[in-house]
C-alpha cells in the first residue's frame, strides 16, 4: 500500500507537468547525513534529502545513492565505471530503520528556506524522481549521492546560496580526503590506493570536498543565503535523530597489508640472499614476481584507459606493476636468456627509482603498505640484472 502511494505521488507529478503541488506552511526540507558503516563501500558515509509535511501527510527521503542489481551485465557495467544510479523516493520511517539497524549515526539539518524555495526543491526533487529523470552516472568523486545534495542546492537557489569556506583550515588532496575515512593500514586503504592514480593527488578545491557526507553537513552548516541585502545561515536548526552505539575496529596485525607484505617481502629477500651464497637463481620465484605484477598492471591499465572512471588515470603504481612483465614472465623462467630480457630487468630498476622520485616529489601518493615489497622487488631485480646468464649466439 505505501509503494502504492509513492506511485501515485510520482503520477501526479507527472501529470501536473512534475508539479507536486503545493507545499503547506508546515512543510520542512531537510538534509540527512548519515555516519559510516562497517563495509567499505560504506565507510564514507551516505546523504539525502527529507521532505516532512505534516499536514499533508508526506515524509519521504530523496535518496541518490541506490542503483539495481538486476541492471544486465551489472558487475561489467560497475567495473567499467558505466554503471547507473538513481534517485529513490522512500518513506522516511523505512530510510531511517535501515541505518538504525546498520548502527549509522544520523543527523538533520532543516533549512532555512521561504515557502516558495521549499515548493521549488520539492518541485524539482519530485521532477527528478521521475522514471525519465532518476538514473545519473555515478562518478564517486564529481556526482554521488552527496555532491547531489550540493547540486540540487545550488540549482535552485542560484546565487542567492553561497558556500563559504573558512571552516576548512587546511589543504588536502581528494586522496587525503578519502584516507580520513579509513582506517591505515587495511587492505581497503591500500586496494584503494592502488587502484587511484595520480589524479586523486590534486588538492581539492573546498566546494570540491563535498563530495563526502560529512563535508556535505560542515558545508551545509557555514553556508548563507542572500536575501533583501541580507544574508541569513542555509540550516535553521540541526541535530542528531539517533545516535549509534561506537564499536572498537577489529583489527588484526597478523593480517594486515603491511605484516603480510612484510612476510613476502622478506620472503623474497630471504630467497635473493640464498640465491646470492649459493651463486644460483629460483627461477620459479622470478616467473611468479613477473606473472604477478605484470597481472596487477593489466588491471591498473584496464581501469585507466578502457572504464570510464575519472579517478583511475595516471596511475603510477604502473613503475612496479609492469604489464610487460606478464609477457616476460615465461622468458625470466629459462635457465638463459636474451640480452634483451637483462635490460628489461634493468628498465624494472629505473622504474622503482622513478617511483621513488614520484612519491618523494608529491606527484603520487603510494599505500605504505606496499613498502616491504618494493624494496623486496628493487633487491631482487639487482640480484637478476647482475646473476642473469646471457645466451650464446
Amino acid at each position: 500500500m505505501k509503494k502504492f502511494f509513492l506511485l501515485l505521488l510520482l503520477f501526479i507529478a507527472t501529470a501536473s507537468n512534475a508539479q507536486f503541488g503545493a507545499l503547506s506552511p508546515a512543510a520542512e526540507i531537510s538534509i540527512i547525513t548519515i555516519g559510516p558503516g562497517s563495509e567499505l563501500y560504506d565507510k564514507f558515509g551516505h546523504s539525502a534529502f527529507r521532505i516532512k509535511d505534516s499536514l499533508s501527510g508526506v515524509d519521504v527521503a530523496f535518496n541518490y545513492g541506490v542503483y539495481d542489481f538486476n541492471t544486465p551485465n551489472f558487475y561489467t557495467k560497475f567495473a567499467q565505471g558505466k554503471l547507473l544510479y538513481e534517485l529513490r523516493v522512500e518513506y522516511y520511517q523505512s530510510f531511517y530503520q535501515r541505518y538504525v539497524e546498520e548502527n549509522r549515526w544520523i543527523k538533520e539539518q532543516v533549512l532555512n528556506l521561504t515557502k516558495s524555495e521549499k515548493q521549488a526543491i520539492s518541485d524539482f526533487l519530485w521532477n527528478n524522481a521521475l522514471p525519465e529523470n532518476k538514473k545519473y552516472k555515478y562518478d564517486f568523486f564529481f556526482d554521488n549521492c552527496a555532491t547531489k545534495i550540493r547540486d540540487v542546492l545550488q540549482e535552485v537557489l542560484g546565487n542567492k546560496l553561497e558556500y563559504q569556506d573558512d571552516y576548512i583550515t587546511e589543504e588536502l588532496s581528494f586522496r587525503d580526503l578519502i584516507q580520513q575515512n579509513l582506517q591505515a593500514n587495511t587492505w581497503g586503504s591500500l586496494g584503494i590506493d592502488v587502484a587511484l592514480g595520480a589524479v586523486i593527488d590534486l588538492k581539492a578545491k573546498p566546494i570540491e570536498y563535498q563530495f563526502l557526507p560529512n563535508y556535505i553537513y560542515e558545508g551545509s552548516s557555514n553556508a548563507i543565503i542572500h536575501r533583501n541585502n541580507d544574508a541569513e545561515p542555509l540550516v535553521k536548526s540541526a541535530k542528531t535523530v539517533f545516535k549509534n552505539t561506537p564499536t572498537p575496529p577489529q583489527n588484526n596485525f597478523l593480517l594486515s597489508p603491511l605484516f603480510v607484505l612484510g612476510v613476502l617481502g622478506s620472503i623474497i629477500i630471504l630467497i635473493t640472499f640464498r640465491d646470492y651464497k649459493k651463486n644460483v637463481r629460483s627461477r620459479f620465484l622470478d616467473l611468479i614476481i613477473f606473472f604477478c605484477t605484470g597481472l596487477i598492471g593489466v588491471f591498473l591499465l584496464f581501469l585507466w584507459f578502457a572504464t570510464d572512471h575519472t579517478a583511475t588515470a595516471n596511475n603510477y603504481n604502473l613503475l612496479w606493476a609492469f604489464p610487460i612483465s606478464i609477457v616476460t614472465a615465461v622468458v625470466i623462467a629459462q635457465k638463459e636468456i636474451s640480452i634483451i630480457v637483462k635490460r628489461y630487468v634493468f628498465l624494472l630498476l629505473l622504474l622503482l627509482v622513478l617511483l621513488t622520485v614520484h612519491w618523494i616529489s608529491g606527484v603520487q601518493v603510494f599505500a605504505i603498505g606496499l613498502l616491504p615489497l618494493l624494496i623486496s622487488l628493487a633487491i631482487r631485480y639487482l640480484y637478476l640484472f647482475k646473476a642473469l646468464k646471457i645466451k650464446d649466439n
